[in-house]
């Protein structure tokens, strides 16, 4: 927990191990530091809050938030860049389930597939898998599973057509 009125805070990392950093650090890498972005990088990195660096810095909130995600999504986008358009590298990933049934699609998956926030997806059960399916890919399976059954030339539109007209033509003769 950070104590931002001390000479020192301390950082508890995973498993308990505790860190303790003196603001000497701080004010180092504030004075060490060329550019606003550069010292919140720093100081998120070791383990300060958004809202005290910000304090720190005399700037917004937002400010700090905004250099933080940022960094996020490049570092995405680096991952999705290195995949180079191939999907294999982005095979499988251990995510959670949050509150009310909620989970969260990897940005590098995201990414790689070109998903934004309120696109829709396909869910289905298939063996003991939930599969996602984005509209494209829940298309193109719908297309192979009427390929199995269509024979190979036949065009159901040109099908659709003429059944149309058989039945316009039979509406006129009752007429």
């Amino acid at each position: 927990m950070y104590k931002p009125h001390s000479t020192r805070f301390v950082v508890l990392a995973a498993g308990g191990l505790q860190i303790t950093m003196r603001l000497a650090f701080m004010k180092k890498a504030e004075k060490t530091m060329v550019t606003i972005a550069d010292k919140i990088r720093a100081m998120a990195q070791k383990g300060m809050p958004r809202a005290d660096i910000a304090r720190r810095l005399g700037k917004r909130y937002q400010h700090v938030r905004n250099v933080l995600e940022h960094d996020k999504k490049r570092a995405a986008k680096e991952i999705a860049k290195q995949s180079n358009g191939s999907l294999d590298s982005l095979k499988s990933q251990k995510i959670r389930i949050g509150p009310d049934g909620r989970v969260v699609i990897p940005a590098s998956f995201r990414e790689a597939l070109k998903l934004n926030e309120g696109d829709a997806l396909f869910a289905r059960i298939e063996d003991g898998e939930i599969h996602l399916l984005t509209p494209k890919a829940a298309a193109q399976r719908a297309k192979a599973v009427v390929r199995r059954f269509v024979p190979e030339g036949v065009s159901l539109v040109d099908e659709l057509i003429e059944d149309r007209r058989r039945e316009a033509r039979r509406e006129a003769e009752r007429g």
